[in-house]
């Protein structure tokens, strides 16, 4: 039976039906629906990315907190262990050294068994995917399932192998945003747009990072630093956006489990607020910050050494090639037995040979080494007493030793933890490395202001009023310095800012970060460069020539001039031998073998089809490739060329620009040469090292 239907008295409108007119509270119902359509309509004005950045800071911000809360229980776990195990050593350093290593080798196995692209920190990848080369199945969702159990593995081990987590969530994040991303196109049924993807993916990095530290402004310039090379600022708002969406929901989701009673900062400081430092004392946060660029190029040339030599020698390429649990259980080995509290772990921040606190987690790392009193000072006239139970508010006592001194274990801990830092980052598991070089910049710059606290005692004189040096702030400076000098990023100053919630160093540390990064990119390249370089991932350098005769050097000096053409009036039978001697992707097309106008690009599978279509045996000697274009092969036209007097760096600015691989070089129309990513990287090779004159 069919629905009777009416109209409104005294409307012209459409009809309605008779239940809507007769039922209760016809009015307020219309008005109800009237005003979610409405609703409905301003929402979508706004735009999907709204609910796509979101969705996607949202997600991953539910994902990093329960990693957290997992970690943390696993971690307790092992606590538990070690202070029920008993009193015998071989029990402890069992139960010590056994439960890192299967948490490792798990890892391992666990994510290269899924897939070979979860291990590592997954940054040098993605700086190659958003500089426009397509690395297959990276950005794969079953990729991010891998990655999640092998870093949640990772994390569990604790300290013992100090990795973070900064690196491997910037890569789960951008997996995330893939997905939706394919997710949205099936859904709304539009054509896939590349750069709308790549504008995506920079504002995922962001989120990857801010919600690892509730870092939304950092997350942004990090991601901006390290993962592009030209960012568009049509792009800024999409990652601020999903970064606060991201931070928001972290640091709330601790509100929600009675961990903070609001929203604070990751790492609470108590630094003096009216003078936090003198004048004077900026000269030593100089210096703080020429030592971490000197030390950070002494870490980034072992650490691609080490990792070259790893990649080549004969045993160890072998375990990583056929075994990579068994390797990653040997270093893990290694590494535990060097941080074995009763043993060399004592002067490394594990003092206390005895349970229940064998050793500092890296938060409690960072807390302690930010504590705005001189632990020099303190222990200089008397050991302090030993408390029975760890006392949360003085953890800085594992770092004190009455043999060995403050100065002693801040040292020994910079020397082993310097090759230790360099070891981890060689074992395939999921891992980040950004938190345990911060980590070491800040008790670099611990050591520093303690020195410096023992020569001042009563601080330095300015003005005539003295005020007492804060080691806590050096430690800050160092952290930013070294960590920024090590990824060539200015932006780890304001991530220390973020972190800690004070912003009363900003001056010192920002000068301490400018210093390092001078000293570390004029000496080597950031450590997710050196990665590119040793993995051999198709990379386009920076030209760090910046002399006047390098903008002299011209696209005529290095391009290939050996351009295989096809002109219209080929015969079929030299095409076919162009196509089958060669691999190229496209050929160029041109008017005639003797102009070489170029007219545009025949793709090679496109060429490869129609030759099939049409045999040659029809007239053989008398059919050229003119006759296969008129029979439908496309002919794509060449939007963007290169002129013999383009100089390199305007020719390197559109290739990073414009994520391009190829470029064709063109004379008045006739086309001369190429340049591709290899002739650039020979022409910045020769303004770095110029070839010996013959």
């Amino acid at each position: 039976m069919e629905e009777l239907v009416g109209l409104r008295e005294g409307s012209s409108g459409n009809p309605v039906t008779l239940q809507e007119l007769w039922g209760p509270c016809p009015r307020i119902r219309r008005g109800i629906r009237g005003g979610l359509e409405w609703l409905k309509q301003k929402l979508f004005r706004v735009g999907e990315d709204w609910y796509f950045l979101m969705t996607l800071g949202v997600l991953m911000a539910l994902i990093s907190y329960a990693m957290s809360f997992t970690v943390g229980r696993v971690v307790r776990a092992h606590k538990w262990l070690y202070r029920e195990i008993g009193e015998g050593h071989l029990l402890r350093y069992l139960s010590w050294a056994v439960y890192p290593i299967a948490l490792v080798s798990f890892s391992s196995g666990f994510s290269q068994s899924i897939t070979p692209f979860s291990g590592g920190s997954g940054i040098p990848e993605l700086k190659t995917i958003l500089s426009g080369v397509v690395l297959e199945d990276y950005l794969d969702i079953k990729n991010f399932g891998a990655k999640v159990v092998g870093l949640t593995c990772t994390l569990a081990s604790g300290s013992t192998i100090f990795l973070g987590k900064v690196g491997p969530f910037v890569h789960l994040s951008v997996m995330m945003a893939a997905y939706l991303g394919r997710v949205r196109t099936a859904t709304t049924g539009e054509p896939e747009n590349k750069s709308k993807q790549n504008e995506m993916l920079v504002a995922a990095a962001a989120v990857g990072v801010a919600t690892v530290f509730a870092a939304p402004f950092s997350g942004v310039l990090f991601s901006i630093e390290v993962m592009s090379s030209h960012f568009s600022v049509w792009d800024y708002w999409r990652g601020f956006f999903a970064a606060t969406c991201g931070a928001f929901m972290f640091r709330l989701l601790a509100v929600f489990n009675s961990e903070q009673e609001t929203i604070t900062s990751l790492f609470k400081t108590n630094f003096r607020v009216d003078i936090p430092f003198d004048l004077p004392e900026i000269f030593f946060f100089v210096v703080l910050g020429a030592i971490c660029g000197v030390l950070s190029c002494a870490y980034l040339f072992c650490q691609r050494m080490f990792l070259g030599f790893v990649k080549t020698n004969p045993l160890a390429s072998k375990l990583l090639a056929t075994s990579k649990p068994l390797y990653s259980a040997l270093a893990a080995l290694v590494l535990a037995s060097i941080t074995y509290p009763p043993g060399v772990g004592r002067f490394m921040a594990s003092r206390r040979p005895t349970p229940p606190l064998p050793q500092l987690s890296m938060k409690e790392h960072l807390d302690t080494l930010f504590d705005n009193n001189s632990w020099a000072l303190m222990t200089q006239n008397s050991s302090p007493p030993w408390p029975a139970e760890p006392d949360p508010q003085n953890l800085w006592f594992e770092w004190y030793h009455p043999r060995f001194t403050i100065f002693g274990t801040l040292t020994f801990f910079l020397v082993m933890k310097f090759w230790m830092l360099i070891l981890a980052t060689t074992i395939p598991i999921p891992a980040g490395y950004f938190m345990p070089i911060f980590i070491y910049g800040a008790a670099a710059g611990r050591l520093i202001g303690e020195a410096l606290s023992l020569a001042f005692p009563e601080g330095i004189v300015a003005g005539g009023v003295t005020n007492p040096i804060m080691p806590g702030g050096y430690a800050l400076a160092g952290a930013a310095a070294f960590s920024g000098a090590v990824t060539h990023t200015i932006s780890t100053a304001l991530l220390a800012f973020e972190m800690t919630g004070q912003i009363v160093h900003a001056l010192p540390v920002l000068m301490a970060v400018l210093a390092a990064n001078a000293i570390a990119q004029s000496c080597q390249p950031s450590f997710y460069d050196g990665t590119i370089i040793v993995k051999k991932l198709p990379y386009l350098p920076w030209i760090r020539c910046r002399k006047i005769s390098s903008h002299r050097v011209i696209v005529e000096h290095f391009m290939n001039c050996g351009v295989n053409t096809l002109a219209k009036d080929t015969p079929l039978e030299e095409v076919v031998k162009v196509v089958t001697s060669t691999d190229l992707a496209e050929y160029p097309l041109v008017e005639s073998a003797e102009s070489q106008i170029l007219l545009g690009t025949v793709r090679r599978a496109a060429l490869v089809q129609a030759l099939q279509a049409e045999p040659l045996s029809r007239a053989p000697g008398h059919q050229c490739l003119q006759d296969i274009l008129a029979t439908g092969c496309p002919v794509e036209p060449v939007t963007l060329l290169l002129s013999p007097e383009t100089s390199l760096h305007q020719a390197h600015n559109l290739f990073e620009l414009l994520n391009l691989q190829f470029l064709f070089v063109t004379s008045r129309g006739r086309a001369v040469g190429t340049v591709s990513w290899a002739e650039l990287k020979k022409a910045i090779s020769n303004l770095t090292n110029p070839p010996a004159p013959k």
